[in-house]
């Protein structure tokens, strides 16, 4: 330091004031902290039961983070700066993994590094930019695709049969029909209490989705049974994630739709909300069924809402001299160019009188 400065310490040995000609500084220490260092896998041990609810999303952050972990060769971070973020981004990328795929573990990453912050585990942090994702095409099941599928799947599991159903009426999540229990359910509509937004709804039953919550008389009866003869904690209780999707890839497969990388159970979801656009049901409520959090994300499915398009061939398809104008029945008539019943007939009533006015006039 130069001759300039004069420092004065404290009782405690720290540094309290640092002046010069230009400046005069004062600081204030009430106690140093040692300056630690952390594996992305050692933060996530110390707050993944904090910030995530055991379950399947739980279990895919867990694979998220480890490869994080393994790419950044378990190097130790008190600060996790732009460049490393980058580096990251890149091996991912390099990796194979899509925009979309390199989002959803960036999005993991950061809500665990703003934890750590928070908490003083680390000193500083990067900024998060969301990877641009393409829309890609949504696959879904046409109704002969449905019905050779569930067939094979009821050959090997009645309730697996039961839960595709299940799945495709009510274009619920997998995880959402697996956890329902029997109080879920009341009269003709069911209740999704434990959701990915965390946001409960409640929709109608179709007919037979009313039929599929049955249990079988086997399973709810019989000493013997898998059950001990005790009911199910819920419709679909019986079933575990793993045992559905090994007995949908077997059908699957038997049903020449092996090769088909989006032929998952997550499709029954995308081949509900396809059904109810193209059967006319507006955006918002398609929002609604499905439990989407924003609009944004069922906007995915309304181009296949392409009723509302069909007078534009209409009015492309006229000849050259005929007029443009839309007619009373056209899909795109408007109030202000359509004249109404109403209007004509008021139109009619106000000529009359003037008509006759004029009549009088000149008989006098």
């Amino acid at each position: 330091m130069s001759n300039e400065a004069i420092q004065e310490v404290g009782a405690s040995g720290h540094f309290t004031v640092f002046s010069s000609q230009n400046s005069n500084f004062r600081y204030t220490y009430n106690k140093i902290r040692e300056v630690k260092s952390h594996r992305i896998s050692e933060l996530f041990t110390a707050y993944r039961d904090i910030l995530w609810d055991d379950g399947r999303h739980k279990y895919n952050v867990s694979s998220f983070i480890g490869e994080i972990d393994e790419i950044l060769l378990g190097e130790r971070f008190s600060t996790f700066d732009q460049n490393t973020l980058d580096t990251l981004i890149g091996s991912l990328r390099q990796r194979g993994n899509s925009n979309a795929t390199i989002n959803r573990k960036m999005a993991a990453l950061s809500k665990l590094l703003r934890k750590a912050h928070k908490m003083g585990d680390i000193h500083s942090l990067p900024e998060f930019r969301r990877q641009k994702e393409r829309a890609g095409r949504i696959r879904f099941l046409e109704r002969d695709e449905e019905a050779r599928l569930f067939a094979a799947v009821r050959s090997r599991s009645e309730d697996a049969y039961r839960l595709s159903v299940f799945l495709v009426d009510t274009g619920c999540r997998l995880g959402e029909a697996l956890g329902l229990i029997w109080n879920d359910i009341q009269e003709h509509r069911v209740s999704f209490w434990i959701t990915k937004s965390g946001r409960s709804r409640t929709i109608p039953m179709t007919e037979r989705v009313k039929e599929v919550i049955k249990l079988p008389p086997i399973a709810g009866g019989n000493p013997g049974g898998p059950n001990g003869g005790r009911r199910p904690k819920g419709p679909f209780a019986m079933l575990t994630q793993a045992q559905y999707r090994v007995i949908w890839n077997d059908a699957k497969a038997e049903v020449g739709l092996g090769t088909d990388e989006q032929v998952v159970p997550h499709i029954l979801r995308h081949t509900c909300a396809s059904r109810l656009v193209q059967g006319g049901i507006d955006i918002r409520r398609v929002q609604m069924w499905l439990g989407h959090q924003t609009l944004s994300m069922t906007m995915r499915y309304a181009h296949l809402a392409t009723n509302d398009l069909d007078g534009c061939v209409v009015v492309l398809e006229k000849p050259r001299g005929e007029s443009a104008q839309p007619s009373e029945n056209s899909a795109f008539a408007s109030p202000l160019t359509t004249a109404s019943p109403a209007s004509v007939a008021r139109k009619g009533r106000v000529e009359e009188p003037a008509k006759a006015s004029r009549k009088s006039s000149k008989g006098k």
